[in-house]
């Protein structure tokens, strides 16, 4: 018996990297997953690894900054599994970097709302679900770019440290009524992104794997046995936290 069976869930920015790592582990645990993206391509990639492994999944396109849109993605996992047990909100979207006195307010906004408010709006609707069903577990992902500021990059730290206390608050207001809600903070993670960000500046690479205690990048299937963890019914007491998967670079 796996941890997650029976269960259904949706992850979004399943396509590619940590989104899809974690749909692809909620698979191997049993749960039907609702395969969330925006790229359509990388979406049906995800589900058919997951059906080829024989699990079950299926591919809803959206942008989640979009209400209607994140609406009808929670009314597609309802009406294809029956419910929604499991969450994770993955998808995030940095739109710049640079001096902050740099940026345009169009990149500044656009960025809270790829990373921010898009994770709120996918909350509205999960929780709604999950009330009718008595309880779920949702976990959001952050970044340890949250933790203490990250320079060049202020817009996504400001963004992904809302994401903590949207995830805390909404943690105190829900704990009783059943709902679960988790984040997990990656540190610097070996994705496609961070792959070709290397080539191109493979000096900020090697500082970048010294950060970690453990001399070296996390992998995304390391993000996703996190989430899986604080998805299932192990982590059944552990509501409104954030916990940093990062080879120990947060506490340096």
């Amino acid at each position: 018996m796996t941890e997650l069976a029976g269960k259904s869930a949706l992850v979004t920015g399943a396509g590619v990297g940590i989104g899809r790592a974690i749909a692809q582990k909620f698979a191997r645990e049993g749960a039907r997953v609702l395969v969330v993206d925006l790229n359509e391509q990388s979406a049906l990639e995800t589900a058919s690894s997951i059906t080829e492994a024989g699990g079950v999944a299926e591919v809803f396109l959206a942008d989640v900054s979009d209400e209607s849109r994140v609406k009808a993605m929670v009314g597609c996992a309802l009406e294809t599994f029956g419910g929604l047990d499991i969450a994770c909100n993955s998808a995030a979207v940095s739109r710049g970097s640079g001096p902050i006195h740099e940026f345009s307010r169009e990149v500044f906004d656009q960025t809270l709302e790829l990373c921010l408010t898009n994770t709120f709006l996918c909350m509205k609707y999960e929780i709604e679900a999950m009330l009718t069903m008595g309880g779920g577990s949702i976990v959001n992902i952050s970044s340890n770019a949250s933790l203490r500021g990250q320079p060049y990059n202020t817009a996504y730290a400001a963004a992904k440290s809302g994401v903590n206390l949207l995830t805390k608050s909404s943690a105190a207001e829900y704990g009783h009524k059943g709902i679960r809600i988790n984040a997990v903070s990656p540190g610097v993670i070996r994705t496609p992104g961070v792959e070709r960000y290397f080539e191109e500046q493979p000096k900020i690479a090697e500082g970048l794997k010294q950060a970690a205690l453990m001399r070296r990048l996390g992998e995304p299937e390391e993000i996703a046995e996190a989430v899986s963890f604080l998805a299932s019914d192990r982590a059944s007491f552990i509501t409104g936290q954030l916990l940093s998967v990062d080879g120990g670079s947060a506490v340096k």
